[in-house]
């Protein structure tokens, strides 16, 4: 069976990119435009593994990672933050709230594939 991606960013035309990368590598994609349908898709969905924008409209990354880890039945899933946002104090804050990785837009696809296939 496939291992499950979700992917939940704001930005249509990069979630359609990752979900045609992934796909090619026989992941199942997962894809929400939002924090809220990202959450919700994770509770229902229970990923392999969830990529994580932060700045997106209603709940931001931080917290929907926050609601992640305090949920019982998907806190185990790794969550790698991909963001724009580069600067140490969101890295930090991103690692203390119990993100498995972060990668910095714009990235290297075939590095994100290489940390994708480490952590499931």
């Amino acid at each position: 069976m496939a291992k499950r991606i979700l992917v939940v960013d704001d930005e249509i035309q990069l979630v359609e990119m990752m979900r045609i990368r992934l796909e090619a590598e026989n992941y199942e994609v997962i894809t929400a435009i939002d924090g809220e349908e990202g959450l919700q898709k994770a509770d229902v969905f229970n990923p392999d593994l969830i990529i994580l924008d932060i700045m997106m409209p209603g709940i931001d990354g931080f917290e929907v990672l926050r609601r992640v880890r305090a949920n019982t039945k998907i806190q185990h899933i790794p969550v790698i933050m991909l963001t724009a946002k580069g600067d140490s104090t969101a890295m930090f804050k991103a690692h203390d709230l119990g993100s498995t990785d972060y990668f910095i837009k714009p990235f290297d696809i075939k590095e994100l594939l290489n940390f994708i296939k480490r952590y499931i």
